[in-house]
């Protein structure tokens, strides 16, 4: 016989819950770096390094040919450091010229770009290195690529391009000169696949529509040499060929679409005119013809037509 005590049962203690076990920290995030740019490098006017090299210059010999009063070891001290001086001023002096700029480092490390020009004093401290910002143009070789029919060109290309932040250039990329040319290939053959070379059955839009192709060209190389510093102004097709292996056969397929076309305008032509000369026959009432002897005449001057085009021949190219 079981006895349970009268009253409101004793509350049960909570089972004890586990203590919370933090998640295995996972690789730290790593911090972004920060994006180089390009910024003003120091430098000083040319002629304030020069009117110092004399001032030293001008203290040295005083200060050598002076009165033999003071300490020599003082006086030869003096004079080593005047000598230094001048010799720093001298090291740093660097002719800044238009279309080329002074990029300026230190332990590989960027430390900013001189853009005037003239009679400058840069820290020869720092590692200086001339870059090209001038307007510059490359034409490519004939770029291998395939239309959107599968069909091998060769196209060559002119790039109007320059150099626009000399950081991103120098340090975002090993070779900027190198890069621009691998990004034309890249850029030639995804935009020459697609549309095709020539469309022989339809006025479609073609490869031949140069100012389409180069407008193409040219906001695809915008884009993927912006993050390199490079400023493409413009790249356009300069001849865009068949491969050697299927230009005699593509030559052939495009004489036959004109001959093709130039067969249908003249049998149209002929057909027109069959016409006409039916409807005015019968408006002024010359002739009276049955549904048969209508076909039959309508068959008779169009091979009279036909005829007397293929005995005069084409029209001559305009």
């Amino acid at each position: 016989m079981t006895i349970t005590a009268q009253g409101s049962p004793a509350e049960l203690p909570a089972p004890a819950q586990a203590p919370a076990v933090d998640a295995a920290p996972g690789p730290a995030a790593a911090a972004p770096l920060p994006e180089i740019a390009e910024r003003p490098g120091r430098c000083l006017p040319g002629g304030v390094a020069v009117l110092t090299a004399l001032a030293v210059a001008a203290g040295t010999a005083a200060l050598l040919l002076g009165p033999a009063g003071s300490s020599p070891v003082l006086r030869g001290s003096a004079a080593a450091f005047l000598a230094a001086v001048a010799a720093l001023t001298a090291l740093g002096l660097v002719r800044g010229r238009p279309g080329a700029v002074w990029l300026l480092s230190r332990h590989g490390a960027y430390r900013g770009t001189v853009r005037r020009t003239g009679l400058l004093w840069i820290s020869p401290l720092l590692l200086r290195r001339r870059v090209d910002t001038s307007l510059r143009h490359w034409r490519s070789s004939p770029i291998e690529a395939t239309d959107a029919k599968g069909i091998p060109l060769r196209t060559t290309v002119l790039v109007v391009w320059r150099v626009r932040d000399t950081a991103r250039a120098a340090f975002t990329v090993h070779d900027h000169v190198r890069y621009l040319r691998e990004q034309v290939e890249a850029a030639v053959a995804r935009c020459v696949s697609r549309l095709p070379a020539d469309d022989f059955h339809g006025p479609g839009p073609t490869l031949r529509d140069a100012d389409r192709l180069a407008d193409d060209l040219t906001r695809s190389l915008v884009e993927d040499l912006r993050p390199v510093g490079v400023e493409v102004f413009s790249a356009r097709p300069v001849r865009v060929d068949y491969a050697p292996a299927v230009a005699a056969a593509m030559r052939r397929a495009q004489l036959a679409a004109l001959d093709a076309r130039h067969r249908r305008a003249a049998l149209d032509d002929a057909l027109t005119a069959v016409g006409e000369t039916v409807r005015g026959l019968l408006d002024r009432g010359l002739v009276d013809l049955e549904d048969y002897e209508r076909k039959a005449l309508v068959r008779d001057l169009t091979v009279a037509y036909c005829t007397a085009r293929a005995v005069e021949g084409p029209p001559p190219a305009g």
